[in-house]
């Protein structure tokens, strides 16, 4: 028993033991669980430590993206926060800010009229000029899928951004008919959204348009005679049967009015398309319209034309021969290469050349008259006159003193008859001083093209260095000069512009040749209808730099770029020198300059001459510019800019008399620019009477 006692003693005292072991192991365990647990918590502290560590770093971190991300973000922001509050205002509180700041503003003068009792009377169409009007897709190819009438012209420009190059051909017409290319279908939009405004917030038309309705029109007594202003006036009949379309509404329009004549209001090259239109309509068919010569006398009160420019502008050429003007030239100096090189990677001023040159109404505009008109190597009827811009309240009848002297200011003889010169130089030195090379006998070859430049194919690659080089070396080209200038370098653009356009001096008139559409749009080779009671007037702003001659010089690329470009480091010797960034300026309208605008109302057709053979009465007003006093005003009511003088309130208001019945009489005579004897005017009035006996 006892040995048994001891056995389950001993036995006890094991199982006690190995009790107590397995306890000690388990709280060994245990502490060994906790002491890992601390270390993996200790290791998580670190890595968290470490983490947010680096968060802070990066967060610290501020990169140029995120500074872009903001600001685009905040500039998004307050745009449509400001958009919001402009849809939310009422539509009176911009004039009150307006008002509270500039005093109280006039009436429109369609309300003014309106007040004095005027109501509508005739019928007004509405002509608009290059490039004011819209364009719409009807047929187009692959990359213009889904912009069936959609405007590729006119609006928002959206297709440029989106689709150059596709927008490009779209736009461009056939340089060999100068019509449509194959596939491609672009017409003019239609009805007075053609032309109220060019892009949104950008008038043209829609001042005019809303002030008369002031006074009672609608659309049954306006008409807009919207025409593909691209290609020649005479293939607008032939395409799209334009001229046959405006005969018809101005005989509906006077039939459906009590039988009282048309309103007719042109703008810019409108004005030699209505001048075409009116030689058109009393042709007989199929060249005419068959309207017969008395069909203007009894459907035109009046024409009033704004802005015309009825014996070209300088603007033009520049155009043509380096696709830019003053505007291209200087944003060109800026900023170097950004016109040239990589525009939606494009070379956008070649494609804007090529695109240009299929359109042939823009060689309606090339000057007319040549160098009777324009000048020669030593004078221009311009001599001495330099435009300064200035703030002055408009008024329309001022004097001739104050017209001339206060607004210009006398400078040196300026050889504007000089349209191109190759360097500063060559436009100031004596004619007997430079030596010129002829460039009609040079001959053209070794082709300059360079495949690495991503060339678009332009007529001067055609010319060579040997031609480039001799239209350089003949320095110097008066307005006669530019026509050869201009067949020389490009020659299928002035072979189709040769079958439409004219710009010569017609020696007799009674010439069959004359019967021709090519002359029609030009004044100096056609006479005005056989409508004594008809009265015409030349509308246009005065008072801003224009356009009149340019200094160019051999671009540095020749090889891959436009070759002649506009020399912007050209300027005078003062601040009131008339040559600025390569361009000589003379009075205007910015783009207009006073002779083409004035001449043939103020003397050409005055009275009974060969150009007006039954004595058709002719008004000239002059609307003196006055820029905007603040940004309220947007593009001001006193403008005299070659577009915003449509916003024009003393232009308005005689247009509104004119279409309300009054005449030319009842408006006066306006043109102290064109009249006047103080100073250069003086010059220029003499010039300008010589130039007269020679044409009659």
């Amino acid at each position: 028993m006892a040995l048994i006692r001891r056995r389950k003693g001993a036995e006890s005292q094991s199982s006690e033991s190995k009790a107590s072991d397995s306890e000690n192991r388990n709280e060994e365990e245990e502490e060994e669980d906790k002491g890992k647990k601390k270390k993996q918590q200790a290791e998580k502290g670190k890595k968290g430590k470490k983490k947010s560590e680096s968060e802070g770093k990066s967060k610290s971190k501020w990169s140029c993206v995120d500074s872009c991300c903001w600001l685009i973000g905040c500039i998004c922001t307050i745009w449509w926060l400001l958009l919001f509050l402009y849809n939310a205002m009422p539509a009176s509180f911009p004039q009150l800010v307006t008002e509270a700041i500039t005093g109280p503003l006039p009436d429109p003068p369609g309300l003014k009229l309106r007040k004095e009792g005027v109501r509508a009377k005739h019928p007004v169409v509405f002509v608009p000029g290059i490039v004011t009007g819209g364009l719409e897709l009807w047929e187009g190819h692959q990359c213009a899928d889904g912009l069936f009438r959609k405007r590729l012209w006119g609006g928002t420009f959206g297709e440029v951004y989106k689709r150059p190059l596709c927008w490009v051909e779209h736009m461009s017409l056939d340089n060999e008919t100068g019509l449509d290319p194959p596939g491609i279908r672009v017409r003019p939009v239609t009805g007075l959204v053609a032309a109220d405004y060019f892009a949104p917030g950008y008038f043209v038309w829609a001042v005019l348009i809303a002030n008369l309705a002031r006074v009672g029109y609608e659309e049954k007594n306006m008409y807009m005679a919207a025409y593909d202003w691209r290609i020649s006036f005479q293939n607008t009949e032939v395409r799209d049967q334009t001229l046959s379309r405006i005969k018809s509404n101005i005989e509906l329009m006077v039939a459906t009015n009590g039988w009282k004549k048309a309103v007719i209001i042109p703008h810019s090259m409108g004005v030699l398309y209505f001048l075409h239109f009116m030689k058109w309509v009393e042709a007989p068919a199929p060249m005419g319209g068959g309207g017969g010569p008395d069909w203007c006398s009894k459907h035109i009160k009046a024409v009033i034309n704004i802005g015309g420019p009825f014996l070209g502008v300088p603007k033009a050429v520049a155009g043509l021969f380096s696709a830019e003007a003053k505007d291209v030239a200087v944003a060109r100096a800026i900023a170097p290469g950004f016109l040239d090189n990589d525009l939606f990677r494009l070379q956008t001023l070649q494609h804007v050349m090529k695109m240009t040159r299929t359109w042939d109404s823009t060689m309606s505009m090339i000057p007319k008259g040549g160098d009777t008109i324009w000048g020669g190597l030593d004078w221009s009827p311009e001599e001495g006159c330099n435009p300064k811009e200035k703030q002055r309240n408009n008024d329309t009848q001022f004097s001739s003193e104050e017209g001339s002297g206060k607004l210009f200011s006398q400078s040196k003889t300026v050889n504007y008859g000089r349209m191109i010169s190759f360097g500063k130089d060559v436009a100031k030195a004596p004619s007997s001083e430079i030596e010129r090379i002829d460039f009609r006998d040079a001959i053209k070859g070794l082709n300059i093209a360079n495949n690495t430049c991503r060339d678009v194919w332009t007529e001067y690659h055609d010319m060579g260095i040997e031609g480039i080089r001799a239209v350089a070396e003949h320095k110097v080209y008066t307005a006669r000069e530019v026509l050869d200038l201009l067949h020389f370098v490009a020659p299928k653009m002035m072979a189709r512009g040769s079958a439409h356009f004219s710009y010569g001096i017609a020696d007799n008139l009674d010439d069959p040749k004359y019967g021709h559409y090519k002359y029609w749009s030009n004044p100096l080779e056609t006479k005005l209808p056989n409508a004594p009671d008809m009265e015409i007037f030349s509308l246009y702003g005065v008072g801003i730099p224009t356009e009149r001659a340019y200094v160019y010089k051999l671009s540095p690329s020749a090889e891959c770029y436009i070759p002649f470009q506009i020399d912007t480091s050209a300027n005078g010797e003062d601040e009131e020198s008339c040559l600025k960034d390569g361009v000589y300026s003379v009075d205007g309208d910015e783009t207009v300059p006073v002779l083409s605008a004035g001449f043939m109302c103020a003397k050409g057709w005055r009275g009974k001459t060969r150009f007006n053979p039954s004595g058709i009465r002719t008004y000239v007003r002059e609307y003196d510019h006055s820029p905007p006093s603040n940004l309220l005003e947007g593009r001001g009511t006193q403008s005299g800019a070659h577009v915003d003088i449509m916003g024009n309130f003393a232009l308005i208001e005689d247009v509104i008399k004119v279409a309300t019945g009054a005449t030319g009489e009842d408006l006066g005579e306006d043109c102290p620019v064109l009249s006047s004897s103080v100073g250069g005017f003086g010059r220029q009035r003499q010039a300008l009477d010589v130039i007269l006996l020679v044409i009659l």
